[in-house]
């Protein structure tokens, strides 16, 4: 099993025109994700073409809808266009939409945030790398990839992976695999302060899925998610669980990369997060490169197999 996505999830793309949405939906459909439309207003009743692959586009993501029966859509689209372009995808009932999109403004979202509550559609992201579900054939082909993420690096297996930095969300992926260690779907929420799905909503769902064995939990500083997430991983979490704070060095007051990195009080910094962490029975990874070890140490700790 996996959470959110799967092998047959079918998937729209929203900006499938544009020069980043365009060679990203060719990555995903090379990787054998089941892209079957594209939205670009103005642009419907043309084909995006790739190889063998000839995608319909659509000038609205309901129209896309009513043709396709997608679920999801994935947004790669300019950063003063995104709020709109989700809310497109809310009241047209997807069951998720991913923001790719870096540099929403702020009060974009909290007007987005405000427009999805109590509404079905999930969102991820904004300024997120995507999701992974990977597949059983040669370099994992034949999963689901909605995003950025490079599909070669997984691996399918039990292993769920939940984080703010995309980078880092690869380099977890890329030591797992090179341990033989699989993952079941891997999920980078973005780093904005405000976004669509937490680090603890994620935990929830890799808590329910019979088929993730082991989590990895990479946050950073500022906001205080991770540590909602860690107290909640003590109170209800049986599986061995591994974390990363980045940020350890960074000044307070000074923002560093993500727009909510930003360390504002005490509990923000890397150090509070990491003996919240330690507190809660989550084993923590000391540097970057530690973050596959880090799990097995919890994973032997509890009697519990990986691979």
């Amino acid at each position: 099993m996996a959470i959110l996505i799967k092998p047959e999830t079918k998937i729209l793309v929203q900006g499938i025109t544009g020069d980043f949405g365009g060679r990203h939906a060719k990555l995903s459909l090379d990787y054998g994700t089941q892209v079957v439309g594209g939205v670009t207003p103005g642009k419907g009743g043309q084909f995006f073409e790739h190889k063998e692959h000839r995608v319909p586009i659509f000038n609205s993501v309901h129209d896309a809808v009513a043709a396709t029966g997608a679920t999801v859509s994935v947004v790669f689209v300019p950063p003063p266009f995104a709020a709109d372009a989700i809310l497109e995808g809310v009241d047209a009932g997807l069951d998720l939409v991913v923001t790719i999109t870096e540099g929403i403004p702020v009060r974009d979202m909290v007007r987005v945030k405000r427009a999805i509550a109590g509404r079905k559609t999930r969102l991820v992201g904004p300024n997120c790398p995507g999701l992974v579900t990977p597949g059983t054939g040669p370099n994992s082909h034949g999963g689901c990839r909605i995003g950025i993420a490079p599909g070669y690096i997984h691996k399918k297996g039990h292993v769920g992976v939940v984080s703010r930095s995309g980078t880092l969300t690869y380099e977890a992926v890329f030591q797992l695999t090179s341990k033989n260690i699989g993952q079941s779907t891997c999920v980078g929420i973005g780093g904005d302060p405000v976004n669509g799905t937490s680090h603890l909503d994620v935990i929830k769902m890799f808590n329910d899925d019979p088929e993730t064995h082991g989590i990895i939990l990479i946050g950073e500083i500022g906001g205080n998610a991770e540590v909602e997430a860690a107290r909640w991983i003590k109170a209800h979490v049986k599986k061995p669980v591994a974390g990363f704070i980045a940020g350890a060095t960074a000044p307070a007051g000074r923002r560093m990369g993500h727009a909510g990195a930003i360390v504002g009080g005490a509990e923000d910094t890397a150090a509070a997060k990491i003996a919240v962490f330690k507190e809660c029975g989550i084993e923590v990874a000391v540097t970057p490169s530690d973050m596959a070890d880090a799990l097995l140490r919890a994973a032997k700790a509890k009697g519990v197999t990986l691979t």
